[in-house]
């Protein structure tokens, strides 16, 4: 089931747009100002976007810069009484999958949210390659290259936990977050063990020092955190 976090700190359009969307059967999410929608644009864990421009604190533009440059592939749909030429392109230029200029209708938006989820698994992968001191984990051969020579292959498991790391480089990722995101499943705190197992299978073929990593850094009460600046990947 996608959940949608919802910036807008209109509370009527808010609560009508929650209330819709979890009529439809969407998992819904709710920020009402700019403040809190940067904290949860960065921290939650979403499938979607639905954003105003008009924010107290951050501006919409500036929570849609955060995102493309956190988490590039999470698909954003822009609500705005402001509809001029300018903003919508400016919008879109950003990274926004649509532009929704208020007022509108329900029925609309949530035909233009499905039609937005149903394309979002289908744009390329970002980071097909990371380089990394002394190699380069090439995603889409499912393998780790080492410069000097030689070979280790990556399950589709690690490679789809390096690429979510990679894809959210500068923030610390729980436990439960990769297992909804990755694995796909609800956590429970027996299968929390799983995530080191394969953090610890990862750095052994990155040749991070498990006792003292440098590459995926484990940060004390939060998770983890890929240290690769991941933005060179599709180099």
């Amino acid at each position: 089931m996608p959940t949608i976090l919802v910036i807008e700190d209109d509370s009527a359009i808010r609560r009508g747009l929650s209330d819709a969307l979890t009529f439809a059967g969407y998992e819904v999410l709710q920020a009402p100002d700019g403040l809190a929608g940067m904290e949860k644009a960065q921290r939650a864990t979403f499938d979607l976007v639905l954003l105003d421009l008009v924010l107290p604190h951050h501006s919409g533009f500036e929570i849609l810069t955060a995102l493309r440059d956190h988490r590039p592939g999470t698909p954003v749909i822009i609500l705005s009484a402001r509809g001029e030429e300018p903003d919508r392109i400016k919008g879109l230029k950003l990274g926004a999958d649509d532009y929704v200029v208020k007022p509108f209708s329900i029925r609309e938006l949530l035909a233009r949210v499905e039609a937005v989820l149903r394309r979002s698994p289908e744009r390329p992968d970002p980071l097909a390659k990371i380089p990394f001191p002394g190699g380069i984990a090439d995603l889409e051969r499912m393998e780790v290259r080492y410069a000097e020579g030689g070979r280790e292959e990556l399950s589709e498991r690690e490679a789809d936990l390096i690429r979510y790391l990679g894809m959210h480089r500068g923030r610390a990722i729980s436990r439960e977050e990769l297992l909804r995101r990755v694995w796909r499943i609800e956590p429970r705190q027996s299968e929390t063990r799983t995530i080191d197992m394969h953090i610890a299978h990862l750095r052994a073929k990155l040749r991070d020092d498990g006792q003292n990593p440098s590459l995926i850094l484990t940060v004390r009460g939060k998770g983890y955190m890929l240290a690769i600046d991941a933005s060179a990947a599709t180099a």
